[in-house]
């Protein structure tokens, strides 16, 4: 898939912008804080409906504005796309595909497909659990799109039984709130999170190769990386009425930690993933080099993964990430993506990159919310 032409109106810092893309490779410079993320930030809504710099869309609409306007063009094998979403600052998207006005977002979810990898993909190591099934979650919108909707019904479960944990006892004495109607609630939530569960596991399963593979071709094959689903459920045999049955007993054991810390304590929104290089857990023995490859052999297992499972290369979104890697990995990150996956990268300097990337770059320079050079357009 290849984006030709992006528009920006009232994003972020950008008033109106358009952009035609015409190499395998662009790379947008300029200084800090003058709109280079933003670009990024519009692609990655189109193929996510997602941001991980913002988790409200007032967030989004440049100041003084009621509403911001993405467009794009997307070429495909299959045929070219038209995308549009509108994002308002009072909340509410309205999301168009080749002009029609869809009515669920989930129809939206697979027209562009695009893997970010940013500095702040580290803490995907460093971090803490939640950053990590983030990130699994958001590979999976693009795997299979409808998990949008399982995972927005998980949590929308998890947060009415929250809100009844949360209550009072009904009576003096009484150890759960209104316990019939918090059946109900486990019941549902032990089928939907079975469900999430099931399909990361079955995705990590997948990813785990591939990652594995690039992280040896990129460590000069002197490491092993081994990625681990720990899921907050026991998940011993792959059968959805089993892993049910273990998560409402799991549900039993915890009710009292339950009703002390006024909040549900068991599901995939406690899962995590471990990432081990020669068995040893990256998070406390990986130095910032082997994080860094670490990292590196994600994004490259993800783009081969998307292409896999949808048949079409996805975008690759390099988010001011070059200066973090060394010239060998960034010569192994070149040699991997030639020029198969369509690359937008953000730099504040061209001293990053070499000769090769340089030949194969549309530059765009980027001040204050205008885009200059190459085949941009100024409106």
């Amino acid at each position: 898939m290849y984006l030709t032409r992006l528009s920006l109106q009232h994003f972020r810092n950008y008033g109106h912008q358009q952009i035609q893309l015409g190499a395998a490779k662009t790379i947008l410079v300029g200084e800090n804080a003058q709109g280079k993320s933003n670009l990024l930030e519009a692609v990655e809504l189109l193929a996510t409906l997602r941001s991980h710099r913002a988790s409200r869309d007032r967030d989004l609409v440049q100041q003084g504005q009621s509403q911001a306007v993405i467009t794009a063009s997307v070429e495909r094998q299959t045929s070219p796309q038209a995308l549009a979403m509108v994002l308002r600052h009072s909340g509410g998207r309205t999301l168009r595909l080749n002009g029609e006005t869809l009515r669920r977002q989930l129809d939206f979810l697979g027209a562009l497909n695009a893997v970010q990898f940013s500095s702040l993909d580290l803490d995907l190591v460093r971090g803490g659990p939640a950053e990590r099934r983030t990130w699994l979650d958001t590979l999976l919108l693009q795997l299979e799109p409808v998990y949008a909707h399982l995972l927005s019904q998980y949590n929308q479960v998890l947060k009415q039984r929250n809100a009844l944990i949360k209550q009072p006892p009904v009576a003096q004495g009484e150890n759960l709130p209104a316990p019939a109607q918090l059946a109900l609630w486990d019941a549902q939530l032990a089928s939907l999170g079975t469900q999430v569960m099931r399909r990361r596991r079955r995705a990590l399963e997948r990813l785990a190769p591939l990652a594995h593979r690039w992280h040896q071709a990129i460590s000069g094959e002197r490491e092993a990386l081994t990625l681990t689903y720990q899921p907050n459920v026991p998940m011993e045999r792959d059968d959805p009425a089993s892993i049910q049955a273990s998560f409402l007993e799991k549900i039993q054991q915890r009710a009292i930690a339950e009703q002390q810390q006024r909040t549900t304590l068991v599901g995939p929104h406690r899962d995590d993933i471990s990432f081990d290089i020669n068995a040893a857990p990256s998070r406390h023995y990986g130095s910032q080099g082997q994080q860094r490859t670490l990292v590196l052999a994600l994004k490259l297992a993800e783009l081969y993964l998307i292409e896999e499972v949808i048949g079409d290369p996805p975008l690759l979104l390099l988010d001011d990430v070059l200066a973090e890697l060394d010239l060998y990995r960034q010569n192994q990150l070149l040699e991997a993506i030639q020029d198969r996956f369509q690359t937008l990268i953000t730099t504040t300097h061209l001293g990053s990159f070499d000769s090769q990337w340089m030949e194969r770059s549309q530059i765009l320079t980027v001040q204050a919310g205008q885009i200059d050079g190459g085949s941009a357009c100024l409106h």
